[in-house]
């Protein structure tokens, strides 16, 4: 998935420091599979500098005939595809975008209060069978660097608490400490791009070229192509319609 793989590009562009803190990760290690196992869920800790995934399974990932229970193993990706290939393709794309607001919320947000926020969100994932069931996600950025870099990020799966099926995808962002919720809050979304950003992919949208654009907006055909990079680069996707797409999931545009 090509916005997968830009979101990767950018998250490992990150102004990582060296540092010796294996402790560290051994001990959020313990803690990502002490949740497998006392919630039933299948957790997810991923080291975004050394670009490794460690992911541990409780009942869930049974139930999806994704990993036996109890299993643990290490992959050499940020990116566990095994369990995004089971999420409704539609709640794929929208979880994408409202991480993607999640992580430039915590890039605005001082280091020390970043461990106190985390997602909730609400999407179907499939078994082998191609039956979908409810599931509850979360994501915690647990450990940054000293430069404010994000390091170590962890997952969770679990069985939504819900009765009823989830019919579409719905994220909500907490703060653990006051209990405030930002679920679909304007003001807590960042000014990710520009406002003459803005204007050039509503311009986009509407099918005008970059020489069109540039006359519409009475600029450079080369700075209309350079704004076009800076919102692939700012939403990481990897060309304009998928920008569109994104763009309209964080209500941008």
């Amino acid at each position: 998935m090509k916005e997968l793989a830009e979101l990767e590009s950018r998250l490992l562009e990150q102004d990582f420091i060296p540092q010796q803190e294996s402790c560290v990760l051994e001990q959020y290690k313990q803690t990502a599979a002490m949740y497998a196992q006392i919630e039933n869920s299948i957790a997810v800790l991923s080291d975004l500098k050394d670009r490794k995934s460690y992911i541990y399974n409780g009942a869930l990932g049974e139930v999806l005939d994704l990993y036996p229970k109890n299993a643990a193993k290490e992959i050499n990706s940020i990116w566990e595809e095994d369990i995004y290939n089971r999420i409704h393709p539609d709640d794929i794309v929208a979880r994408h975008a409202f991480e993607l607001k999640f992580f430039h919320l915590l890039k605005k947000t001082p280091i020390r209060q970043r461990i106190h926020f985390r997602t909730h969100s609400f999407l179907r994932m499939g078994n082998s069978k191609g039956e979908y069931l409810s599931v509850l996600h979360r994501t915690f950025y647990l450990c940054n660097q000293s430069n404010g870099t994000l390091w170590l990020a962890l997952c969770l799966y679990n069985f939504a608490p819900t009765s009823e099926p989830i019919l579409s995808f719905e994220g909500i962002i907490q703060n653990s400490l006051t209990g405030e919720l930002l679920k679909e809050s304007n003001d807590t979304v960042p000014e990710i791009i520009s406002y003459r950003e803005k204007e050039v992919l509503n311009l986009i949208e509407q099918g005008m070229p970059s020489k069109q654009i540039a006359i519409k907006l009475a600029i450079s055909k080369n700075t209309v192509d350079r704004h076009r990079q800076n919102i692939m680069e700012k939403l990481r996707v990897g060309n304009s319609m998928e920008a569109i797409k994104v763009a309209h999931e964080l209500n941008i545009i």
